[in-house]
């Protein structure tokens, strides 16, 4: 299936509902994307060529998409929140021969003055040496191109050390439309032409982005927010009656936080399946949830780089709770230090079997992917163990274990201790120089609105913690800060707040 199929047969029916009420129909996306499509082919691009853009959460995000997909191009959605040259190292990188920005963008990307780029188009406003996208599409037709085959996109990694990589999966088959792993997903979640998506996070995200057009595979809706806003948010959950909707576990911090009577407000019944990925969920937070809306929560664990992909039901995460679920992707390998597997219960590096992708221009990290013992095996760097069931549970990110006195300390598991005190907003733990251990157990707090930070704080903070886990796992010491580095898809950039401690010291992890 395609936006195409639905263009035909509910042509007047909403593909996209922004949560400001702007609305695109099935019919407009494969009018504009057909014609975008052959604007593409008339600027040279063709099967396997690149398209980035940088574009904020609105209808014709989709619009661009599509025409790439239909176009047979990798396309690289990029981050609005990038800087300048940033975005030129991106553009620039994967050799995009079209770009496309918005008023609310333009001068971001007007950096980005890559030797490729052959076309340039402002979906809004005016600026010198950009043309206006519907313009542009103008008398174009509106009916498919004669060359219709598949695309793939093309993410980059958040960057937060080094530059930031390109994660190229192969291109599908040629031909259009071809079978797709969302294809799977959607059977998964029961997505048919009846689903109403709700996304609150940008669509430059791998999942946000691939849900999106997942819906209009199989003639759903996307109701697309430009930014989370927990009562916001619920309110659209009853508003649009959401049946499906993407968050990350942050998200539910943040509505468990909500006083009890704006919670209870809003009518969440319509809701069949709350996905939620991206970063571990606290037990205690993931328990409340599933307690306010049912049994509807489904964790998944996967990456951009495609490799393996967990899940796991309300049910099954009661019967074991913490984890993220079984492999629906082939069996799942713990190995040690020495590239051996481990038993149940031993944390190690999590491998899948059999992803296919590379980091563009970038064979080294591509390698060390790989399992260096020659088997088809990659990781994502993280570190975790199975149950007796085969049930995975992540530990921490390699780079973030502590290593104190010899011994190894995940702080993810205080974290998600200290997320759920009534005076944390948010929270990152880490380890920091000490002379004797190697490393010490710090941690730096959000305070919670209208808590002032203090040492009396601290103090209840780390008590909090060492009630509830073993003291050597728990803060030794907490400064506070007015705001975390956490991107707006929920990751922590916990490396900016390390690196700080870290300056003219020999940085472990």
């Amino acid at each position: 299936m395609h936006p195409g199929t639905f263009a035909e047969r509910t042509p007047d029916k909403p593909a996209v509902v922004m949560a400001d009420g702007r609305t695109l129909t099935y019919a407009e996306l494969e009018r504009d994307s057909n014609r975008l499509a052959h604007l593409l082919r008339a600027a040279g691009l063709r099967r396997g060529d690149h398209i980035a853009f940088c574009v904020e959460n609105r209808p014709e995000f989709l619009v661009v998409a599509w025409a790439a997909q239909r176009a047979g191009l990798f396309y690289t959605p990029c981050s609005t929140r990038l800087k300048p040259d940033e975005l030129a190292y991106i553009v620039a990188d994967c050799g995009a021969k079209a770009l496309v920005a918005s008023a609310a963008t333009v001068a971001l990307a007007t950096h980005a003055d890559a030797p490729s780029l052959v076309l340039r188009l402002l979906v809004d406003g005016e600026a010198d040496g950009w043309t206006r996208m519907q313009e542009a599409l103008a008398g174009r037709p509106q009916t498919p191109i004669a060359d219709q085959s598949e695309g793939a996109s093309m993410l980059y990694s958040s960057g937060t050390t080094g530059r930031p990589k390109g994660v190229k999966p192969p291109l599908p088959p040629q031909g259009y439309p071809q079978e797709s792993k969302w294809s799977g997903l959607n059977q998964l979640f029961g997505v048919s032409e009846e689903t109403v998506l709700l996304s609150p996070a940008p669509l430059y995200h791998a999942a946000p982005l691939g849900f999106a057009m997942s819906m209009h595979r199989s003639g759903g809706t996307a109701v697309i927010a430009s930014r989370f806003d927990p009562e916001e948010y619920l309110a659209l959950i009853e508003r649009q009656r959401v049946t499906f909707t993407l968050v990350v576990p942050t998200m539910f911090v943040r509505m468990l936080k909500l006083p009890a009577e704006v919670r209870e407000r809003y009518d969440v019944s319509s809701l069949q399946v709350a996905l939620h990925g991206a970063a571990p969920c606290p037990v205690e937070v993931k328990q409340q949830m599933i307690d306010w809306w049912g049994p509807v929560l489904h964790e998944y664990y996967s990456g951009t780089e495609g490799i393996g992909f967990v899940h796991c039901t309300s049910q099954e995460w009661l019967a074991h709770k913490g984890t993220v679920g079984r492999s629906l992707l082939g069996p799942i390998h713990i190995l040690g230090e020495d590239g051996e597997e481990l038993p149940p219960g031993e944390p190690g590096t999590i491998y899948f079997e059999d992803a296919e992708f590379e980091y563009h221009h970038d064979p080294e990290q591509t390698r060390g992917a790989r399992d260096p013992h020659g088997r088809q095996w990659s990781t994502m760097g993280d570190v975790g163990y199975l149950d007796a069931d085969g049930y995975l549970y992540l530990t921490d990110r390699k780079a973030y274990t502590i290593n104190s006195g010899g011994v190894n300390v995940y702080p993810q598991e205080a974290e998600n201790v200290l997320v759920t005190h009534p005076k944390v907003a948010d929270v990152a733990v880490f380890g920091i120089p000490h002379e004797e251990m190697g490393e010490q157990v710090h941690a730096v707090v959000q305070p919670a609105p209208g808590v002032e930070p203090s040492g009396a704080l601290a103090d209840e903070l780390i008590a909090f913690c060492r009630e509830r886990l073993a003291h050597l796992k728990c803060p030794r010491s907490i400064d506070f800060r007015a705001e975390l580095p956490r991107h707006d898809t929920g990751k922590l950039y916990k490396r900016l707040l390390k690196d700080e401690y870290w300056k003219g010291r020999s940085l472990v992890g």
